[in-house]
């Protein structure tokens, strides 16, 4: 889960993570990440403290939180960690219509976390219903901007972008679908996730009525509308135009 980065100036790096960090100190942090991650797929993110994990990866709870001061910084570093792999698998976004681009954006997202369903599993309440540490704080900005803007760039870039005015609001309302599917994904009890593959295809078939609707002036002033309440309601302090 530990990988270089995709370099964006506006988001910040290497959160909980000491100046100076020696390839040694690298591999002790990895460890540490990895044993608080699964103490918190075990018990819950309320129940696994920081000192169980300390007991469990055979440190000292001074070591640990030099590196983990807190558990909201092993949950940073998660969202961190997970949105910088699937920025980087969604650099692979084919040329194409819109729609196409926005499937493969979702798709990948699926792919990149079916890893660590278990554990988001787990999370779910924090993520979201916690102010502080949910997807929607302030805290977790750069994780969701980096995402968000992956959807954005699906339809901005598209060989059949509609006109600069809804482009990257519609970007934002796909972002939002995509939340949507990944809330019903951690949810999913049936076999393999089978619920979710059949909803992404129902979505898929639904998606050329999109594009044609797209053109009604009615259908254009409610999605500026609604784009501009999400942006008001649960993006405060994120940069959306």
């Amino acid at each position: 889960m530990f990988i270089k980065n995709v370099k964006d100036p506006q988001v910040p790096r290497g959160r909980g993570r000491p100046k100076g960090t020696t390839a040694q100190g690298l591999k002790t942090r990895r460890r540490l990440f990895h044993a608080a991650v699964a103490l918190m797929a075990e018990r819950g993110y309320d129940a696994a403290t920081l000192r169980d994990v300390a007991s469990k990866a055979r440190v000292s709870p001074g070591l640990l939180y030099r590196y983990f001061p807190s558990k909201q910084s092993v949950v940073l570093t998660l969202y961190d960690e997970l949105s910088a792999e699937y920025a980087d698998a969604a650099l692979a976004m084919p040329t194409g219509r819109w729609r196409e681009r926005f499937l493969f954006a979702l798709r990948t997202s699926l792919a990149v976390l079916k890893p660590h369903r278990g554990t988001l599993s787990k999370l779910t309440p924090l993520l979201i219903g916690d102010s502080q540490e949910g997807l929607f704080s302030e805290r977790t900005a750069f994780s969701r901007a980096r995402v968000m803007q992956t959807f954005e760039r699906a339809v901005v870039g598209a060989r059949d972008a509609p006109r600069a005015e809804i482009a990257a609001p519609l970007g934002r309302l796909l972002y939002l679908v995509h939340l949507a599917v990944l809330l019903w994904w951690l949810m999913d009890r049936s076999s393999q996730q089978r619920a979710t593959a059949g909803l992404v295809n129902l979505i898929e078939q639904t998606l050329p009525s999109a594009s044609l609707v797209l053109r009604f002036s009615p259908v254009v002033r409610l999605l500026r509308t609604g784009d501009a309440l999400f942006s008001s309601a649960l993006l405060p302090g994120d940069q959306t135009t």
